[in-house]
């Protein structure tokens, strides 16, 4: 679950393109070796597979095996271990074990008032774990998952431990955050735990073989950008579940431009944990709290060096919503389409991929997911929405690049470029999201294919 992103790229990213080439190249670090070739299988939770026949486990590399969609493994092999061997910040065992223990659904309720009157669980946290225990249990049961109480009970075991673990020993993210694989695979758990979510047989991807070409780019050490919609908490996982089939090394290795609030709400962390993020304080947040405007805007300025630091090594595949947050349905028709991109954080991010060094593309993404898991109908101030969960299908759609030189090549200023710019890559993603709507919502499937969006399953 990676939350409400709202990014403030406006105000950063300036400051970075007047660093000299010079100073970029103390900030960086030395190349690293993409797309390895040593394959570690990922040992995964009770989980229901894409298909009726077998499920995709992840592997480091870019390659896939086939396994039984339960590669059987309990919460308490997969959850636990040894504190000592953690890293800094870290620490990776409950020394109650009030959920590791926990044999079925009441003994989780019953563990959660123990700590709440041990004083060691927040009664707001508490209260969220239990609402989203039932909101999780009823959308699996959706699914008609013949393990479904068992995937419940499994996936929510190790939820739950997560949460109760940094409540008593919060995570603390860095600016640029690479997702946490070991000794606890966020990534995988993360991975297991929408996946029953997804209605498979009603899910598309549009345009795999963009996609593909995107993996070819990056294998060239060229960098992507993915100017997309942005629409629910598990927004990363669904990208990740729809493309870990085909396309594994993408899958892991995105970074997501994150907004605080998935950094800081302790039912969101967990999940985050798990991403690769370059981590931002929202924009629509920023001026909450008066008192701590500057320390935000400098926060987010250190955090897009981080950024531009990982570009300048290029081979980097980014995700970031212009939008400055979720998708929301419109206050009169109750419509979900895409939030409008904004102007400068277009053009900012822009400006960042193309003074990074290494040859660089930006595509327009879509998701289609929020029936998943819908956002709160208007943006709140507060930590602590209330999750809202069902079992239904999602799609995600990319067009053909843009190049900002030969789309604008006519536009008489630079303002106006920025416009043609920022409306050509909104008007492709919502093109697209009307496509994965009719096959989606309007349960027309690959009928809905256009000759701009062409839809496939490629988990078959």
């Amino acid at each position: 679950m990676t939350g409400s992103s709202a990014y403030c790229v406006a105000q950063a990213i300036p400051s970075l393109l007047r660093l000299s080439n010079k100073t970029m190249f103390l900030f960086s670090t030395p190349p690293t070796t993409f797309f390895p070739t040593t394959t570690t299988p990922r040992v995964s939770l009770l989980s229901s597979n894409p298909s009726s026949s077998s499920s995709s486990i992840s592997l480091r590399s870019s390659s896939t095996v086939s396994s039984p969609s339960c590669y059987s493994v309990t919460p308490k092999d997969n959850c636990l271990i040894s504190a000592k061997h953690s890293p800094p910040n870290m620490s990776t065992s409950v020394s109650s074990r009030t959920f590791l223990n926990a044999q079925n659904e009441q003994e989780i309720f019953a563990g959660i008032k123990k700590e709440v009157e041990a004083g060691s669980l927040p009664a707001n946290v508490a209260a969220g774990m239990e609402e989203v225990y039932n909101n999780y249990k009823n959308a699996v049961i959706q699914s008609g998952d013949p393990k479904a109480n068992e995937i419940v009970l499994s996936n929510m075991i190790a939820l739950l431990d997560r949460v109760f673990l940094d409540v008593t020993d919060p995570f603390v993210f860095q600016p640029h955050h690479k997702a946490k694989r070991e000794p606890f695979d966020y990534y995988v758990f993360g991975q297991n735990y929408i996946r029953p979510l997804v209605d498979f047989k009603n899910s598309y991807v549009g345009n795999m073989p963009l996609f593909i070409e995107m993996e070819e780019k990056l294998k060239q050490g060229h960098n992507i950008i993915l100017m997309s919609n942005h629409q629910t908490e598990a927004d990363p996982a669904i990208i990740a579940l729809l493309l870990e089939t085909r396309l594994p090394y993408i899958a892991e290795n995105l970074t997501y431009v994150a907004g605080d609030r998935v950094i800081t709400d302790p039912l969101c962390k967990p999940f985050s944990i798990g991403r690769n993020l370059i981590c931002v304080y929202s924009k629509k947040h920023m001026l909450d709290d008066p008192a701590l405007v500057e320390m935000k805007r400098t926060a987010n300025i250190r955090a897009l060096k981080e950024m531009a630091m990982l570009l300048r090594n290029g081979s980097q595949i980014v995700w970031i919503a212009p939008s400055g947050g979720r998708d929301r349905p419109d206050a009169q028709t109750r419509d979900w389409v895409p939030a409008a991109f904004d102007m400068s954080s277009v053009d900012n991010m822009r400006r960042l991929v193309e003074h990074s060094g290494p040859p660089g593309h930006v595509y327009p993404l879509t998701i289609l997911c929020h029936d998943i898991m819908p956002p709160p109908l208007k943006v709140e101030k507060e930590i602590g929405e209330k999750r809202i969960i069902s079992f239904h299908g999602a799609g995600i759609s990319v067009a053909p690049g843009i190049s900002f030189s030969e789309i604008t090549a006519t536009c008489e200023n630079p303002e106006k470029a920025k416009e043609v710019f920022t409306k050509a890559l909104y008007d492709s993603v919502t093109e697209q999201y009307n496509v994965l709507k009719s096959a989606v919502q309007g349960k027309k499937g690959f009928e809905a294919s256009t000759p701009v969006v062409s839809l496939s399953q490629p988990w078959k």
